[in-house]
């Protein structure tokens, strides 16, 4: 009882994000604990929040290209030399062309597909563009049956599947969310602008300068 603590003493190694996200809200416990408030209940909720991308035609305020690069893999120290030392750092870090080819496989995951069921006039023209077959138009039904009709089956259970409202014709759209490569080229080439590329903002309240 009144300790405060996070990072990875807490949870395990992370990044150094995750132990400063963790500092905050241990701050925001501490003071919340000496105003006697509930540390749960009293909390600052979260707030969330989607900003259009599009500004033209075919301009858009992000760039996701398509490409099938694998993971560039950040050279290390020779292990004769790493290991002579304690003090060597193993990795050697990117120099500026290898972070800037690993910085393009960014898949933009702030970036979220908005779906407006009134617009579509299931053209399936996003269907045809789609580079990882995501999309499906279809009849409603059950999970494990929709993921097996879809256009690529959704094995991923761990993931849920984007379904829209009920259309017109009495089908649904559904999106797998585990393959999108978020590109945009639904939204680009959706002739009502039924699909968006909206960034998602999510904020929680940080502690202040006096904590």
């Amino acid at each position: 009882p009144k300790v405060f603590f996070g990072g990875d003493a807490a949870f395990g190694p992370e990044n150094v994000i995750t132990a400063v996200a963790h500092g905050h809200q241990a701050a925001i416990s501490m003071d919340l604990f000496l105003r006697g408030k509930d540390l749960a209940t009293d909390r600052p909720p979260p707030t969330t929040n989607l900003l259009r991308q599009k500004m033209g035609i075919h301009e858009w305020m992000y760039d996701s290209p398509v490409v099938a690069d694998i993971r560039y893999q950040v050279p290390h120290e020779e292990k004769v030399r790493a290991l002579s030392s304690r003090k060597v750092e193993v990795e050697l870090g990117f120099d500026e062309q290898l972070a800037f080819r690993e910085a393009q496989r960014c898949l933009n995951c702030d970036v979220q597909t908005v779906f407006t069921t009134d617009r579509c006039i299931e053209c399936d023209a996003c269907v045809d563009i789609c580079p990882t077959s995501c999309i499906t138009f279809t009849a409603n039904g059950e999970e494990e049956d929709l993921r097996a009709r879809l256009m690529a089956p959704a094995t991923n259970t761990e993931q849920d599947l984007y379904v829209s409202d009920t259309l017109p014709s009495r089908r649904v759209m559904i999106k797998d969310e585990d393959v999108c490569l978020h590109c945009g080229l639904c939204a680009e080439r959706c002739p009502t602008a039924a699909w968006d590329m909206q960034k998602y903002l999510y904020s929680v309240t940080k502690a202040g300068k006096g904590c």
